[in-house]
């Protein structure tokens, strides 16, 4: 298995390459040049084995040069270490008929990232191995609020790694910022920026290629690489759950094997959604990839129009790890689905001119797999309340979203097909935006808004989260963003 830039497919990469790298030197994304074909019958008979094996079964073939072993220590570090608080470390639950909501956020950081970032620590130490590569590799995160923590905690003492995030100082809930603020680990790093995700995003990824900061960093014997969703490494273990789920509503008897499945995906940066269409294209009977969209419905346009524009107010919401208008892995499925030419022509419009359209054969293509729609804060907190009061069942900000695009979406088009919504956070990560949809006094300070949740719907509050408060907070620093650069040169000595 070979990958290759979405931009051109002469730069090429292995495995351990492309995980070391992050992201192309032409600035594409790696992508794979084939799809492996899994065998929907020899995955049902491992229907109730560990997690562990039926991730190694389906990953195995994107790392098929590695040594016996490695990929199975990696998955087994990741997810065989007790950090999951449910033995089946996603869940499904069923709503109703036909109506599933796949639960992604039991990890330490109560977010769907730690399927990919307990995962991406151990395989980017072996993908180093494995390329020979003795450098330090410093770690550039942008956050939308879940990621930056979730790669703290993976890379967290890591050796051989220093790990940077930056996160919108005014663009996370009070929970998603203590949770990075109050990181501990020696090589970790945290700061605010004055702007939102797409203005960190935008710097990481121009500090990614800029050649004068390589030669630095090189002196130093240090590389970049990312734990964004940009790298293949963090994208790829997101492809299992989808497979897994798939085969517990078999176990359950909701589904024949073979019939086609839904997902409904709450989508920023186009990552977690991609993952489906990476497991769609490996052979899970997928019908379609609903994807939804918050008031920055950037996403939901372009699948109603083939127009990608970002030139747009930016508005700040009560979901706001999908306040996003640059889909960064968008890229990935437009390579596969145009061709790495035609992509490097569109990414080069987005860049210059903020927008792009796609033509009429591949925008066909696209919508034959995917849908799109959005719901505004309003409307998801009536999601919240509703499917509280209807189930008994708490949803966060995000996964409401989800939830009201995927009802809009079965109300205009009646497809029967039964649907799994991907739910990517924990309720408590909100405390304050889903207590108000209860109609509760959502105001306050810390751990008095998780108590009260608990309270409020006789719910747990996670492990995870219960004792944060408690932890002291070792990072207050808010920059411009135009500081950015100055201020990664100063921390690694530049």
């Amino acid at each position: 298995m070979m990958f290759q830039s979405t931009r051109d497919s002469r730069i090429t990469a292995s495995a351990a390459q492309a995980v070391c790298r992050g992201i192309a030197p032409d600035g594409g994304l790696y992508i794979p040049t084939a799809f492996p074909s899994l065998e929907l019958d020899r995955l049902i008979s491992l229907q109730n084995q560990p997690y562990v094996r039926l991730a190694e079964v389906i990953l195995q073939p994107f790392f098929e040069d590695w040594p016996e072993g490695i990929l199975k220590a990696c998955l087994d570090r990741a997810y065989g270490s007790g950090r999951f608080d449910v033995p089946q470390l996603t869940p499904t639950r069923k709503l109703d008929e036909g109506f599933f909501v796949l639960e992604l956020w039991h990890g330490p950081t109560a977010a769907f990232k730690d399927m990919a970032l307990q995962f991406l620590p151990p395989l980017l130490a072996q993908s180093k191995k494995l390329a020979g590569d003795e450098r330090t590799t410093v770690i550039l995160t942008a956050t939308s609020g879940d990621t930056g923590k979730a790669a703290l905690e993976g890379f967290a003492d890591q050796p051989g790694t220093r790990i940077l995030v930056f996160y919108p100082s005014k663009g996370v809930s009070e929970i998603q910022r203590r949770q990075m603020v109050t990181q501990s680990g020696s090589n970790v790093d945290v700061v605010g920026i004055e702007g939102n995700f797409d203005d960190a995003q935008t710097a990481v990824k121009q500090l990614f290629a800029d050649p004068v900061l390589a030669e630095k960093l090189a002196e130093k014997n240090m590389v970049f690489s990312s734990a964004n969703s940009i790298n293949f490494g963090r994208l790829a273990p997101q492809i299992v759950y989808y497979f897994k789920s798939y085969l517990n509503l078999i176990s359950a008897g909701e589904v024949q094997p073979g019939e086609p499945v839904n997902f409904a995906v709450p989508t920023g940066n186009f990552g977690n959604i991609l993952a489906g269409y990476y497991a769609k294209r490996m052979g899970l009977p997928i019908g379609k990839l609903i994807c939804a969209s918050n008031a920055n419905h950037v996403l939901s346009d372009f699948f109603a129009t083939a127009s990608y524009n970002r030139n747009r107010p930016f508005i700040p919401t009560e979901s706001p790890s999908m306040d996003i208008l640059i889909s960064s892995n968008l890229e990935r499925l437009i390579s596969h689905l145009a061709g790495p030419e035609e992509t490097q022509k569109l990414m080069k419009h987005l860049a210059d001119e903020g927008a792009y359209i796609l033509s009429p054969e591949v925008f066909n293509r696209m919508r034959d797999l995917f849908a799109g729609g959005y719901i505004g804060d309003h409307q998801a907190r009536e999601v919240i309340r509703r499917t509280f009061k209807n189930y008994h069942y708490l949803l966060d900000t995000h996964t409401a979203v989800a939830v009201g695009v995927y009802e809009e979406y079965l109300r205009q088009t009646g497809d029967p097909a039964k649907t799994i919504v991907l739910s990517t956070a924990s309720p408590y990560k909100f405390p304050s935006a889903v207590l108000g949809a209860l109609g509760e006094e959502g105001e306050g300070e810390g751990y008095q808004l998780l108590k009260r949740l608990s309270e409020t719907t006789g719910t747990p509050i996670p492990p995870s989260l219960d004792k944060l408060w408690e932890k002291p907070i070792r990072f207050e620093r808010i920059i411009p963003r135009e500081a950015i650069r100055s201020y990664l040169s100063d921390r690694l000595s530049l």
